[in-house]
């Protein structure tokens, strides 16, 4: 039996590439259990964020390349080689525990991504597309990941995509959002993590705006903001300084002809978009307008450098606790790996429900 990971990752690949990966949650567990067919897998969780698509597989046969697998996603028309990284045995456990702990984040020390490791390995489980190796792993990978956030203070700080996206917005108007407008569109866990952050640094009006306008209700409320109608949003920019885009909506929203329309309507007054989504929410042809500053969610990266550069001194700490139990689940491991005749199972065809 072989353990593997096959992605790619912030690291490898640019967000126009990435976009055409990910997969949205509506469809997580229908793609992980055609990946498991059609890559004739035994175990597997797929993994789905802005700044990964990344597949954790057990197999008996020989894996197929990165590439290969990934382009089960539907992106035949990509030479993923040029993006994709594949490792397996005791590097694939490796790769796991640090993503699961934030090392291998754009935002270093990144706590949102243990939550969206674990959704991504409950819904796999649920749909019984996962086994003795996968549980094992992923289960020792968050017991690990309590382990990095006790003894170390990796996690401290600006630590989301979503505080970044902030910190880029108090740097645009010089620390002070007190007298800016901002609109959040999507009260997902990245939309409310933008909200949080706005409200802590003061900003002076926050519109929420949501598919489900009962969310952005929930959303606002409760850091005294405002919710609007997701057909009012578009209107309701022409009223704000800051837009952030934070949907799981895999569609354009925000196109170049409607930021024209709407910088007429604001006499040209500057609009400054943070498009964190990925897939993206907005046109990026609107950044050739004059008055717009579009940034997506790679322009973040040189505020995570300065980010990074404050928690180096707890790299090593991390790295020895990874270490360890990487080195006590592969143990428990080596032996039931090789010998397949413990595992093996019929393979299944995935039939969603």
């Amino acid at each position: 039996m072989k353990l593997f990971v096959a992605g790619v990752s912030h690291r490898t690949a640019p967000v126009e590439v990435r976009e055409q990966l990910a997969v949205t949650p509506s469809r997580l567990v229908e793609e992980t259990g055609r990946l498991q067919e059609e890559g004739q897998l035994d175990e597997v969780v797929l993994l789905s964020t802005c700044n990964r698509v990344e597949i954790y597989g057990v197999t008996r046969d020989e894996p197929r390349s990165s590439d290969s697998l990934l382009t089960v996603l539907g992106c035949s028309e990509l030479d993923l080689r040029l993006h994709g990284y594949f490792n397996e045995s005791i590097e694939a456990a490796r790769h796991l525990f640090r993503v699961a702990s934030g090392l291998d984040s754009m935002v270093l020390g990144e706590t949102e991504i243990t939550g969206q490791v674990k959704t991504a390995y409950e819904a796999a489980r649920a749909a019984h597309l996962t086994g003795p190796v996968l549980n094992r792993v992923f289960q020792k990978a968050f017991q690990t990941v309590k382990e990095i956030r006790t003894q170390t203070s990796i996690g401290r700080g600006a630590t989301s995509v979503g505080s970044v996206a902030v910190e880029l917005a108090e740097r645009i108007f010089r620390h002070d959002l007190s007298q800016h407008k901002v609109i959040i569109i999507g009260a997902g866990q990245l939309g409310e993590t933008c909200v949080r952050h706005f409200a802590k640094k003061g900003a002076r009006s926050i519109l929420v705006s949501n598919r489900s306008f009962d969310r952005a209700i929930e959303l606002a409320s409760q850091f005294g903001g405002e919710a609007v109608r997701f057909e009012e949003s578009l209107e309701a920019v022409t009223h704000v300084d800051i837009l952030v885009a934070a949907t799981g909506c895999p569609n354009t929203l925000l196109r170049r002809v409607d930021v024209e329309s709407l910088m007429r309507r604001r006499k040209n007054r500057p609009l400054f978009l943070i498009d964190i989504a990925v897939p993206r929410n907005i046109d990026a042809h609107v950044q050739s307008l004059e008055g717009v500053y579009l940034y997506n969610i790679d322009d973040l990266q040189a505020l995570v450098r300065e980010n990074v550069r404050s928690r180096q001194q707890d790299l090593a700490k991390c790295g020895q606790i990874i270490d360890a139990g990487v080195s006590a689940v592969m143990a428990k491991l080596v032996l039931e790996i090789e010998k397949p005749q413990l595992f093996l199972r019929p393979r299944l065809s995935f039939l969603p429900t």
